[in-house]
């Protein structure tokens, strides 16, 4: 039995999850609505307060949707209850980022600045030109969003300029040395 898809998948008040005929789940919240296809051979039951998914076999490809099938739920009613939040960093001389009605502005050392279209179900907040707030309903449109943005100009080793995850730690290393 997978460790995680046994886990029933608790619904907090205010959310309300519905699954159709054909495996699609649909989760109601205070922040939106969000809805995805599980797998057919997933059985997918909402027991009062919970969301309760088995596999009907044990083939190896079901062992592992078995638990995806519950991260995936759990996910969407995280997502409509509290939302997701990913914060970035802008670390060098020059780096800054603004916002201006839905564009994010980012000046990261290029010739060009990069304007970016805020995606729907994103909003984006720069509290100030050193921070980037993305936050949404949809925990895998964030962090995609969060690492597009990222990937522009990752923390370099040497002197760690770029953009890197609030948290994230970069490792260091030791430049050349002059004779």
């Amino acid at each position: 039995m997978s460790r995680i898809g046994k886990l029933p998948v608790s619904i907090p008040s205010g959310v309300e999850v519905s699954v159709a005929n054909d495996n699609t789940v649909t989760v109601k919240g205070k922040l939106g609505t969000l809805s995805q296809k599980i797998d057919e051979k997933m059985d997918v039951k909402v027991e009062g307060e919970e969301v309760i998914i088995s596999r009907t076999d044990d083939s190896k490809t079901q062992r592992s949707l078995h638990g995806l099938s519950r991260s995936l739920i759990n996910n969407m009613v995280e997502g409509v209850s509290e939302g997701y939040k990913k914060e970035l960093q802008i670390i060098g001389t020059g780096y800054r980022a603004s916002k201006s009605g839905k564009t994010l502005n980012l000046q990261l050392g290029f010739s060009h600045p990069l304007d970016l279209e805020d995606p729907d179900g994103i909003e984006v907040e720069v509290p100030d030109q050193n921070t980037i707030i993305i936050k949404g309903i949809d925990k895998q449109q964030v962090g995609q969003y969060a690492a597009r943005i990222r990937g522009f100009r990752p923390p370099e080793p040497y002197k760690g300029k770029g953009v890197r995850y609030k948290d994230e730690y970069v490792i260091r290393k030791v430049g050349k040395t002059g004779k």
